[in-house]
């Protein structure tokens, strides 16, 4: 969940150009392979759930929550949608009704044309500044699989692997780690943008093993399984080293680690 070719750029005298951008920061790093981690996007954030990582919803939570969880050690991933509109979110009136194509699954969301960048990439840009405003150490941006189903685009593996490196360099461009959500068929191509995982259900469909260039490469793969119990993937997870854990559905507290 029409390609946009950008017609060349604008040579400038050297007495109007722009100055130098600022250096990038360098983005905060998370835990490395194996890390507990909590997933709680309904509800008020339950701080006494003891891991080193909590990722929530980054719309629904202020400074004053980020910081509580700073100072009881843990790291805090900001969540949001880089993969759909969202009907219930307080920008979508910025999104052109002609990027939006099929909905996701979910209600009142729509999958945008992600070939769209040069439209897409400022509303990105807006959603990551709720994430460092707060001062999350880095976003957990969903949906990044959108060439794997149907959005009423006709998508490819390279408009995926483009636009998702935009997501990152967005991330990166303000000092932020940022998480590869799902995708797993092109983890090859992208475990170098991306500074972790999150994972769902890939004990389910048998391909936690494809995570494992993240793994690797020293960085964490946060994992969760819903319909299995703990007992039949735990083991299976554990030996690639993913942080893994069951949840319900609605992502609230309720959490049963390996």
């Amino acid at each position: 969940m029409r390609t946009l070719i950008p017609g060349p750029a604008l040579l400038l005298p050297a007495a109007c150009s722009a100055p130098p951008p600022d250096p990038t920061p360098a983005p905060r790093r998370l835990p490395r392979p194996g890390t507990a981690w909590q997933w709680q996007l309904d509800g008020p954030i339950d701080d006494r759930v003891d891991v080193p990582v909590h990722d929530i919803d980054g719309f629904e939570n202020d400074a004053s929550t980020v910081r509580r969880l700073h100072r009881a050690g843990r790291k805090v991933i900001c969540y949001l949608n880089a993969g759909a509109w969202e009907s219930f979110r307080p920008d979508h009136k910025n999104f052109s009704s002609a990027v939006l194509g099929s909905q996701n699954g979910w209600e009142g969301e729509r999958r945008p044309d992600i070939r769209r960048l040069d439209t897409l990439r400022p509303l990105m840009a807006e959603r990551m500044d709720i994430c460092r405003s707060p001062g999350f150490d880095a976003v957990g941006p969903d949906l990044l699989d959108a060439c794997l189903n149907d959005t009423g685009f006709p998508l490819t593996a390279a408009h995926q692997v483009a636009y998702n490196r935009m997501i990152a360099r967005l991330a990166h461009d303000r000092g932020l780690s940022v998480g590869l959500k799902n995708d797993v068929p092109q983890v090859p191509q992208l475990v170098d943008d991306f500074d972790f995982a999150v994972n769902e259900e890939c004990a389910q469909y048998d391909d936690c093993a494809e995570l494992t260039p993240f793994v690797k490469a020293g960085k964490a793969v946060f994992h969760v399984e819903y319909a299995l119990p703990v007992d039949k993937f735990c083991e299976r997870a554990r030996r690639p080293g993913l942080g893994s854990m069951r949840k319900r559905l609605d992502l609230g507290v309720w959490r049963q680690p390996c």
